[in-house]
This record gives structure tokens, C-alpha cells and sequence, in this order.
């Protein structure tokens, strides 16, 4: 690092243009790589996939995995829409709005039966797949002529009115926005901090870094586009967790170069380049440490047999990466060459934090207190965790109180389940009626549509709903056993949503064990080589854990069970947590968390080596003091810069979105407050002398060169010495 560093250094201009022109090459071509994002979320091979992509294929696009739009009236009391007069009408009017290419299917159709019709003849119901566009909003195009097709209409004087999931999920708006207005917002909440940080103009600094590294990640996923699909999530996660990353590493390395100059003769060049080498090879250490563990956490995503998902870590793993690339070579050039100009007003730089000190001085005094305390609070919040349903939000928790969420309470409650507005479709060369009739006959089914006109080349689609909703027990029980009995006969697929989300499930956390145990590993050999110990990168793995189970115990808590998602996003509970959002979370915050952990444990290291060549013996607790004193006041700055940044994400009109930020918010918050500042320095004096244990056979495997002496705090090292006298 240290070497890394005089090299920047002394080819500051070659550095500058690099990242420079980089910067500028992907902020010209960010909208082409947006445009070049994928809206597709494939499962290879998977059942339910197969048989999607087959009713994809042979009936024009329309259905599969895009639920039906439901066209729905409700007739006056003692009126009953099986009359001869309203039933044509109703069927003059469901071939009017379905779209040229598309599938409809009411009570009027041959095959439509009597599940379209309430049990009191009064509400009936159609479904309409009209040709959907791979986009996020599938039906966008559309949706103008049906409502056209249907403004006005009445039947038996009621009113005919159009719901359904797509409409309910707010997916057909249009297109989600790009995030540049999130972005912003992130910015500014991250300048606020940075400015009460470092009250000079030193604030803008680390928004630099920022606003190089982004761009130039946008530029690498625009070629990773050229190789394979990349999900359209990558780049709210490109330019919102890119910046709460490039910040806290820049933030970092800055605040120790500041503690650094605190001790020089500012107007000695020689001096003023010492402070910036010492700064990065203690700081760079820690942020090229943090880029790899949050790099090797990303890794369980790139591994999993989903495309989506595969897309999101190799965008995750750039994330780090860049940033930490930025951190160790522009930054040190900026710091040479506008440090000292905009650390104004220059004032007296105190390291250790007051507050901090006073926090970890009362935990390690108290390390079994504050152990029992905080472990207790975070087992708290992890319980709920537990209870976590996997799968697509209930619908009637959709629609955020509107009309379309009315008219699905209506259908509901008039008896024809609340599974159809996710129905399975299954597709069959088996006889149509024969089939339909069997399926009828599972336990928890509530409807079963076979029109004659599903059927092309001796393929025929039936669709089936369920009383309960496939998000909740019940209904995810009957949709298995439809599923079950539809590839139980030769010839027979069973697709839709429902399906689709029970095979999603077995790809992604069939071999989670196993995925869990390499990042483990590969983490733990990490810590193990930088901190020279086998317990404190153990303790690392086992709170990391507990604070991504708390993040889950959290959102479970806002979102599934809906204490405070009203308040918060004016949605109601959503019954399930998005089946990809808990791997997903687990990636980026198991890295994330990771990062604070590499901070202080870095910097409790250095004190103890530090106290240790002083003549001290059992140093730990000394040195848990001062690591969390120099580090309490950075970590809970970097933990707010990007608490903001996912609050900024939060606000994506897109709930699998927002529940992905909302854990990764809490999660950040807790483990920066429970977990960092008090667990850590609680467990760590706990361990005591044991911290530092480190078996010569481990050593002697892990370690390919001497332990390198640390960076002078007490007094120089000879490499700091050649700095301060001037030599090159």
C-alpha cells in the first residue's frame, strides 16, 4: 500500500486523466446502459419456467408469468348478469377490450363456466391477458385502449370497472424512473454529514470520489451488458449503495490523513506527502480489506442458478471494487494537491472522540453488561425473523387504498377467491375439459376457466385460482397441490406467478447452507491474515449474522406484519417478503457490516501493537478504547451517509424495491449503534489476551511474508522517517 501510494503520487497527472476520462465516458453513456438493462427475471430450466415460456410461445405472448387484468361488474340487488340479454352484453363487451393478439375469458365463453359468476348471479368477472411487453410494466401499452374500450360502460345500469396485480402493484404506471432524483437526494443528506464531520471544505471531498466512482461503475456494467442480462434493480444499487461505498471509503482514508497532518509541520512538503502515505497505508489497508469482504459476500449471489439475481452480484461486486480502486489512487492525488487548501478553517484535530471514549470505556469496564444488554436487544429484534414468508405480497395488501384495490375486495368478497388475480395456467395436449375437471376437484381450488379458444397446435391453457391467496399458508398450500396434479399427468406444465415463485424459491435457498459456509470461510481467511487472529474474525462472522437477522427481524416487523409500513410508504402490510429480497440483503449487508468491523478492528490492532512495543501486557482493553474512541465517530458518520443513501432508495415507486432498502437501512443502523459500539468492544475485552491468538500452523498458511510493522502513531517507522526528511 505504501508502495501503491508514492507510485500515485508521483504520477498524479497520469492518475487524474485516467479517472478523469473514465468518469466522463460513463456519465456519456449512462442512459444507453440504463436503456441496455434487462426488465426480464428468468429461471432456467425450472418447471414452471418451462411451461411460461411454452403458453409464451404458442399464444402470442400473453399470460405465463404476467397475471391477468380482471374486467368486473356488479349488478344491483335481484339482478342476476346470467339473464340471457346482460350475458351478451357481457361478452360484446370483454371481446371489445381485449386487445388484438390477446386472451380473454368470461362466463359468456364456452369453457368460461360458472367460477366467473358469484354465487348469487349478481358480480361476474373476466380475464384478460392482452400481449405484454418485457418491461416492468407489461401491460403499459396496452391499458389506454381497454380503458377506452370500457369508459362509460354499464351493464344493468352498474358500472364496469378494471383491477388486477398488474394494476394493483402500480407496475403499469410506466416505466420506473431513473435514479438521478434519489441520487441527489443521497448527495445532499451525505454533504450535511460530511460538512458537521469535518466543518471545512473538506466535505466535498469524499462526494468527489462519489462522483467519480459511479460513472465509472456505470461504465463496467454497460460492458457487462455486452455479455449477459443485467437486471434494471442494478442501477438504483449502482448509484446508491455506489455512493454510500465511495463515501465511507473516502471518508476513511481522509479522516485518518487528518489525524496525520494534525502531527506534521504543514508548511514541510516532505512532511505534507509523509502524512498522505501514512494515511493510506494504514486507511488503504482497511478499505482494500473492506472491498474484499463485501466483494466475497456479493459472491453468494453471482453463484446462485438465477440470471436476475447473478446480475445484481457481478453488479454488486464492481460496487466495492471501483470504489476502493478510487479510494487508493485519486484520492491520495486529491488530498496532495487540494487537501491543505480546503481544510479551512484549520482548527486543533482531536482523534479520539469524547463521546466515544466515555461509551467504550463503560463497555469494557462493564463487558458482561454490555454483552447480555446488547446481545439481548439484537436477539430481540432478530426473533421476528422467524416468521418470514417467502413469496409475492398478498394482494389485497396492493393498490395503496385506490379504486383498483376496492374492486378487489369486491370480487373477494362476493366469493370468487382471492388466488384469482394470480392464477396457475396450466398448460396441457391432455383433454381440455377432462383436465379442467380433475383440477376443479383439488382441495382449496375456488375456480377453473377453459375456454375453447386457449387451445392452438394441440396445446390447451387452463387457468386455476384458489380461494386464499398464493401468498399466505392456505393458498400456497392448494396452489401446491394444483401444481402436483397438473405435472402429475403426461403432457401437462403448471406456470403462472404462483409456480414461478415456488421454484424461485428452491433455486435460490436450496443450496443456501452451503453458499453461506464458502462466504464464511472465505471471509474468515481474510480477517484471519490481516488481523492475526482466530477469534476476532469468528466473533466478526457470528455478529454479522445476527445483525443481517435482526435486519430481517426488522423488516418482517415494517413490511410483513405492517407495523409502521402505512406510516413509512402508505402501504399497507404486504402479508410476505419478496422471495429474491433476503438473499439479496444478505449479500450486500453481511459485506456492509463487514466494512465497520474491518474499521475498528483495524485500528484496535494498531493500539495494541502500539501498547504492546510500549512495554504493555495485557493491552487489549487500553486498545479497545482507543480503536472505538478513533473509529466510533467515523463509523456512525459513514453508517448515516448511507442510512440516507438507502432512504433515498426507499423511495423507488417499486416495493420489492423498497422493502430491499428498508432492511438494508435498519440493518445498517443496528449494527452501527448495538452491534459496533457496544457488542464489539464488549466481546473483544471479554476475549481478552485470547484476541490475539494465532496458531504458527495457521500462519504459516496463511501468511506468504512477515508481519509488516504498523504505521507510526507514537513515533515513526524508519519508512515514515524517509518521508519526513524528504527522500523520494
Amino acid at each position: 500500500m505504501r508502495g501503491l501510494t508514492r507510485w500515485v503520487l508521483s504520477h498524479r497527472l497520469l492518475v487524474t486523466l485516467v479517472w478523469v476520462v473514465l468518469a466522463v465516458a460513463g456519465g456519456a453513456t449512462v442512459s444507453g446502459t440504463i436503456d441496455s438493462l434487462s426488465n426480464e427475471s428468468r429461471l432456467p430450466d425450472a418447471p414452471a419456467q418451462l411451461a411460461n415460456d411454452a403458453i409464451d410461445e404458442h399464444f402470442s405472448g400473453t399470460g405465463g408469468k404476467n397475471a391477468p387484468l380482471l374486467l368486473t361488474v356488479t349488478a344491483p340487488d335481484g339482478v342476476r348478469l346470467d339473464a340471457a340479454p346482460y350475458r351478451e352484453q357481457w361478452g360484446e363487451l370483454v371481446e371489445r377490450a381485449t386487445p388484438a393478439g390477446g386472451r380473454s375469458v368470461s362466463y359468456a365463453d364456452s369453457g368460461g363456466g360458472q367460477s366467473l359468476l358469484s354465487p348469487d348471479g349478481r358480480s361476474t368477472v373476466a380475464l384478460i391477458y392482452p400481449p405484454a411487453a418485457p418491461s416492468p410494466a407489461p401491460y403499459a401499452q396496452s391499458l389506454p385502449a381497454i380503458r377506452q374500450a370500457i369508459a362509460g360502460a354499464r351493464i344493468a345500469g352498474a358500472p364496469v370497472e378494471l383491477t388486477g396485480q398488474p394494476l394493483l402493484s402500480g407496475r403499469d404506471s410506466g416505466a420506473p424512473r431513473s435514479p438521478i432524483v434519489e441520487t441527489l437526494i443521497g448527495a445532499v443528506g451525505a454533504l450535511v454529514v460530511l460538512a458537521v464531520v469535518f466543518a471545512s471544505g473538506l466535505a466535498v471531498v469524499p462526494l468527489l470520489i462519489a462522483a467519480v466512482a459511479i460513472p465509472t461503475t456505470f461504465l463496467l456494467v454497460r460492458l457487462l451488458t455486452g455479455v449477459t442480462e443485467v437486471s434494471f434493480i442494478v442501477q438504483y444499487l449502482v448509484a446508491l449503495v455506489g455512493l454510500g461505498i465511495a463515501i465511507d471509503y473516502a471518508l476513511l482514508v481522509v479522516t485518518r490523513w487528518r489525524e496525520e497532518r494534525s502531527r506534521i509541520d504543514v508548511t514541510d512538503p516532505g512532511q505534507r506527502r509523509a502524512a498522505i502515505v501514512a494515511a493510506a497505508t494504514s486507511a488503504g489497508h482497511a478499505v482494500a480489506l473492506s472491498g474484499a469482504t463485501v466483494a466475497i459476500s456479493l459472491a453468494a449471489l453471482v453463484v446462485l442458478p438465477v440470471p436476475f439475481l447473478r446480475s445484481v452480484g457481478y453488479a454488486g461486486l464492481l460496487i466495492p471494487l471501483v470504489s476502493v480502486a478510487v479510494a487508493l489512487t485519486l484520492l491520495p492525488v486529491l488530498l496532495h494537491t487540494l487537501g491543505g487548501r480546503l481544510d479551512r478553517p484549520r482548527r486543533a484535530y482531536r482523534a479520539d472522540s469524547r463521546l466515544w471514549t466515555r461509551i467504550a470505556r463503560l463497555t469494557t469496564r462493564r463487558p458482561v453488561l454490555a454483552a447480555v444488554v446488547s446481545g439481548g436487544l439484537l436477539l430481540a429484534l432478530a426473533a421476528p425473523a422467524f416468521t418470514i414468508r417467502l413469496g409475492q405480497p398478498d394482494t389485497s395488501t396492493l393498490g395503496h387504498g385506490g379504486r383498483p384495490a376496492a374492486v378487489y375486495a369486491q370480487l373477494v368478497e362476493a366469493g370468487f377467491g382471492a388466488g384469482i388475480a394470480r392464477p396457475v395456467e396450466v398448460l396441457t395436449t391432455a383433454h381440455p375439459a377432462a383436465t379442467a375437471n380433475r383440477l376443479r376437484s383439488v382441495d382449496g381450488v375456488a375456480g377453473v376457466a377453459a375456454p375453447a379458444d386457449w387451445s392452438t397446435a394441440d396445446m390447451h391453457v387452463i387457468d386455476v385460482w384458489t380461494v386464499h391467496d398464493p401468498a399466505d399458508d392456505a393458498g400456497r398450500d392448494a396452489v401446491a397441490e394444483v401444481i402436483a396434479s397438473a405435472r402429475s399427468q403426461p403432457g401437462t406444465l403448471a406456470g403462472g406467478g404462483a409456480p414461478l415463485d415456488t421454484d424461485f424459491v428452491d433455486a435460490v435457498y436450496g443450496s443456501l447452507p452451503l453458499i453461506l459456509a464458502v462466504v464464511a470461510l472465505l471471509t474468515f481467511l481474510v480477517l484471519a491474515r490481516t488481523l492475526r487472529s482466530v477469534l476476532l474474525p469468528l466473533k466478526a462472522l457470528v455478529l454479522n449474522g445476527l445483525s443481517t437477522a435482526a435486519a430481517y427481524g426488522a423488516v418482517v416487523l415494517i413490511w410483513q406484519q405492517g407495523y409502521g409500513s402505512d406510516a413509512l410508504f402508505d402501504t399497507p402490510a404486504t402479508g410476505a417478503i419478496t422471495i429474491w429480497v433476503p438473499m439479496a440483503v444478505f449479500a450486500f449487508l453481511f459485506g456492509l457490516s463487514m466494512d465497520y468491523e474491518v474499521f475498528i478492528l483495524h485500528r484496535i490492532r494498531e493500539a495494541h501493537l502500539d501498547l504492546t512495543r510500549q512495554g504493555g501486557r495485557d493491552t487489549t482493553a487500553a486498545a479497545t478504547v482507543t480503536g472505538i474512541s478513533r473509529t466510533g465517530r467515523l463509523v456512525t458518520s459513514a453508517a448515516l451517509i448511507l442510512f440516507l443513501a438507502f432512504t433515498a432508495l426507499s423511495t423507488i415507486p417499486i416495493t420489492d424495491v423498497r422493502i430491499f432498502a428498508t432492511a438494508l437501512a435498519a440493518g445498517i443502523i443496528i449494527d452501527a449503534t448495538v452491534v459496533r459500539g457496544l457488542l464489539t468492544p464488549a466481546l473483544v475485552a471479554l476475549l481478552g489476551r485470547a484476541s490475539w491468538w494465532f496458531p504458527a500452523a495457521l500462519a504459516r498458511v496463511l501468511m506468504t511474508r512477515p508481519e509488516p510493522s504498523p504505521p507510526a502513531t507514537a513515533a515513526p517507522t524508519t519508512d515514515t522517517r524517509a518521508e519526513l526528511a524528504g527522500r523520494p
